[in-house]
């Protein structure tokens, strides 16, 4: 290996081990193994600045396999981002540090997502990829031009999503994406033959991907590789056969090294096996000449790029969309038609309405790209007219992800990521299940990716209880930092999509309905969904009863307080769109919303759980207690109950 790479990598090598030795804890030997393909990387392709981490158009370099964290923040300290210090790097894993024990979005400069859990740095990979080509097809190559290039380990490629990911990437030729494949052949448990033996070679280039298997600690092989993988038309596979945990001298090649320190006398070994006189933490300046330089080697780039961004027609809306803010007069249509509706009061399906929000917002916002995993006509998220996003130019803002819910909603994650989108797409509530991980990792990032999940209830009928959501929306709502909505009507449906487009660092999950429900607002003007709740119907007397209410069983709610306005009961109606907002909103005004009559009761078609939170634990809750049921939904909301005249008896029966 030519000297200057070798010292390169093994300042890697030595980094990871004194940073995971400082704390007693970490994963060094990934980092030690991967340490030649990704110096090689660094100083000679990866199109970066190391004082402008954020450049819109840099290359993206993803760590997939985030436990090997120390692999990421060596580059980037050793390359010249300022705020990856060498303090920083001794602090590897300690509270207030920003080299946390896996890679955090938001938290360091120059990591371009959230990694750790396995396989889903991959995925979102996929989104940063798609979204590069549909901003090129937009702006032009002059403004978007980079790769995606992505460090995968054995279990990334274990986990289920990787196949979602692979065969989309694969499907879309999206030729700017490389996986560099830390082949290693080791597990946290031994040898990766314990628990598979998937020719991976086969199942990408199956996939549709270009492969090539090379020596990750021959540079000249690594060099080759690198080389022909931009020259491919189609996404590309690198199998870099490693040993990890390279330069250790009793741990190198085994599972011992994976996920712990080396221990001191191992350290001074492996200093002495590599080579490396230098005390812990020191890094020479013959080590940090060739970084830097590596470092900079993006500049003049990144300097002929600003002057063809200043000279663009391009600019404004491309700083805009970047900046994630929406366009001037966005909702204009929007609202024209809201002021129609409030007098007309359409009912419908609440995902009929949420359709019916897209077509009036689409063209205003030419950053949304929607999609849904093969549920298009069920999910209403498609606007008649718009092209796919497809090969070969990409332009299209319509993917179809197919049947991949964990893969698109990982690959809406990266194209917000990446910047210049606003990803949504759709399926069925209950599967938000199989999406969840990426959810998850959107709220703890913030990002701003909105979920649509229609059919989101008992309500969706005969495709019975293995399609009926009972325990989804209270989960969601149990995750922070996602704003769950469950608009009632088109108004409401309206409201909500506007603030899930306004959540610039929220992602926002719509729960939507199949069958048809009634209009409940009769006038647009104030977003009263911002709120997260509001009173929607006044008693007209003494108010002796609160009904509380989401969605579909808002209107029912209101046929409540009519039957026990008419047996002379005081009686107020909540609609509650968005817990998560109500939340946010001052004390005193939640208060007053809560309010104090000595009944309230909640009905909405799932589970208890949440609601006590405006009920009480001695309140009335019409709602579901088990799954539901296959038949018509009218039948299923008489046979568990979910009626007006329940309602009635509950609130009736606490009066008493």
């Amino acid at each position: 290996m030519p000297a200057p790479l070798k010292i390169m990598a093994d300042a890697i090598r030595v980094l990871s081990m004194d940073a995971v030795e400082e704390a007693n804890s970490g994963h060094p030997g990934m980092p030690m193994g991967m340490a030649d393909v990704a110096a090689v990387l660094w100083s000679q392709f990866l199109k970066y600045d190391a004082a402008r981490p954020d450049w819109a158009d840099r290359d993206r370099f993803v760590l997939s396999a985030g436990h090997g964290s120390m692999l990421l923040y060596s580059l980037l300290h050793l390359s010249g981002v300022k705020a990856v210090s060498l303090e920083q790097i001794r602090n590897f894993r300690k509270l207030g540090s920003n080299t946390a024990g896996h890679p955090e979005w938001g938290h360091t400069p120059g990591v371009e997502t959230t990694t750790g859990p396995l396989g889903q740095g991959l995925a979102t990979a996929v989104g940063m990829a798609i979204a590069e080509r549909h901003l090129a097809a937009r702006f032009g190559a002059d403004l978007v031009d980079h790769r995606t290039w992505v460090v995968a380990g054995d279990g990334c490629l274990m986990e289920g999503v990787s196949h979602e990911a692979i065969s989309l990437a694969g499907r879309l030729k999206l030729a700017k994406l490389t996986v560099l494949w830390d082949d290693n052949e080791i597990t946290i448990d031994g040898a990766v033959g314990l628990s598979d033996a998937t020719d991976q070679i086969a199942r990408f280039k199956a996939a549709g991907w270009a492969v090539k298997a090379i020596d990750g600690h021959d540079v000249g092989q690594i060099k080759r590789a690198l080389s022909w993988a931009v020259r491919q038309d189609k996404p590309t596979l690198i199998a870099c056969r490693t040993k990890i945990g390279k330069g250790s001298p009793t741990y190198e090649g085994t599972h011992d090294v994976h996920g712990k320190a080396l221990g001191k006398d191992e350290v001074v070994k492996t200093r002495d096996n590599l080579g490396w006189p230098h005390q812990p933490f020191v890094v020479p300046d013959e080590v940090y000449k060739p970084w830097r330089a590596a470092g900079r080697r993006g500049r003049k780039a990144l300097k002929a790029w600003e002057a063809r961004l200043a000279a663009s027609a391009h600019r404004a809306e491309f700083e805009r969309a970047h900046a994630g803010a929406l366009p001037a007069g966005a909702f204009a249509r929007l609202d024209a038609a809201l002021e129609e509706a409030a007098t007309a009061k359409p009912a419908a399906a609440t995902r009929q309405h949420s359709g019916t929000v897209l077509e009036k917002i689409f063209a205003e916002i030419p950053e949304l790209v929607g999609g849904s995993a093969d549920l298009t006509g069920s999910n209403n998220t498609f606007v008649k007219g718009t092209p796919v996003l497809d090969t070969p130019d990409y332009a299209g803002r319509y993917v179809n992800y197919g049947v991949r819910e964990f893969g698109m909603a990982a690959a809406m994650n990266g194209m917000a990521l990446h910047g210049g989108v606003i990803p949504y797409g759709g399926t069925f509530l209950v599967f938000s299940d199989y999406a969840r991980p990426a959810i998850r990792l959107a709220a703890l990032m913030g990002v701003r990716a909105i979920h649509v999940g229609t059919h989101d209830s008992i309500g969706l009928g005969e495709d019975g209880p293995t399609h009926q959501p009972v325990e989804h929306l209270a989960s969601l709502r149990a995750m922070p930092n996602v704003n769950v909505f469950r608009p009632a009507d088109l108004i409401e449906t309206a409201e909500c999509w506007k603030l899930a487009l306004a959540a610039e660092r929220t992602p926002s999950v719509l729960a939507l309905s199949r069958q048809k429900t009634a209009a409940v607002r009769d006038a647009a003007g104030e977003n009263l969904s911002a709120r997260g709740a509001y009173q929607l119907a006044a008693a007209s007397k003494p108010a002796q009863v609160t009904i509380f209410a989401t969605g579909t069983e808002v209107p029912v709610a209101l046929a409540a307080r009519d039957a026990l306005e008419a047996d002379g009961v005081g009686t107020r109606v909540v609609s509650v769109p968005c817990f998560e907002l109500f939340e946010a909103q001052p004390r005193d005004y939640q208060d007053a919303v809560i309010g104090e009559t000595p009944v309230r009761v909640a009905i909405e078609a799932g589970v208890r759980q949440g609601w006590d939170r405006f009920i009480g634990t001695d309140g009335g809750f019409v709602g579901m207690t088990g799954f539901g049921a296959s038949a018509p939904d009218k039948a299923l909301y008489e046979h568990f109950g979910i009626t007006a005249q329940a309602v009635v008896a509950a609130a009736k029966a606490r009066l008493d």
